[in-house]
């Protein structure tokens, strides 16, 4: 499978297809495909998964019928868009993320393990693993920054920054030290901690901030 990533700040993914190659995305994320894809829409493998994740409980599949057909996918917030290839290297992602992946590529929900991170954190309970292999792609809020944690390394987060982590990085909930620091600081009562090994991935302008920094101005 071929793919190609256009555009700055709303891009857009488009995966060619050769005959008989089937690509599977969310329902509705489709924007323009040659006339010679054909599309099928089920609930597929993993209904539960994508249900307690957030997603749409149905997928479509895009399927080539001759050589050089094509799908294109856009960004619906600006970011980026990206691709990881995670044969031998399973991927932990925050909910909303998934635009699209191959068939060979598995997707079920990830239970935080740690009560703290489930209540307090920006990612919640429920997060979405993927691993198997070939590409999944993924939709980022914002710019991207990659850290690669040693052994026991650690950062710490503001709640939501979190884009996606390496299944071998663990994450927990941490409060802010100092009574003024939570009271008149701006960052909150909880950070995110993300422990070593592995990389992780950060974004620069989640959703739910961009949302709350319009609020304040109302």
């Amino acid at each position: 499978m071929k793919y190609e990533i256009r555009g700055n700040d709303l891009p857009v993914l488009i995966i060619h297809l050769d005959k008989n190659e089937t690509i599977i995305t969310e329902k509705g994320a489709m924007s323009w495909m040659s006339d010679g894809v054909e599309m099928k829409t089920n609930a597929g493998k993993g209904f539960f998964s994508r249900a307690f994740s957030g997603e749409s409980i149905f997928q479509n599949t895009f399927t080539g019928t001759k050589e050089n057909d094509f799908v294109a996918i856009s960004s619906s917030f600006p970011g980026e868009i990206l691709a990881f290839n995670v044969e031998n290297k399973p991927l932990i992602v925050q909910k909303r993320a998934f635009l699209a992946r191959e068939e060979t590529v598995d997707m079920k929900i990830h239970f935080q393990k740690k009560l703290g991170a489930g209540f307090f954190g920006g990612e919640g309970f429920i997060m979405q693993h993927f691993s198997g292999k070939g590409y999944v792609f993924l939709e980022i809020d914002g710019s991207l920054t990659e850290y690669n944690l040693k052994e026991k390394e650690s950062l710490i987060l503001d709640t939501g920054y979190l884009a996606a982590m390496e299944e071998s990085v663990t994450m927990d909930i941490v409060t802010v030290k100092g009574l003024g620091n939570k009271l008149f600081g701006g960052e909150g009562i909880f950070n995110t901690k993300v422990t070593g090994p592995g990389k992780v991935w950060i974004q620069s302008m989640p959703i739910s901030r961009l949302a709350s920094l319009f609020g304040s101005n109302n």
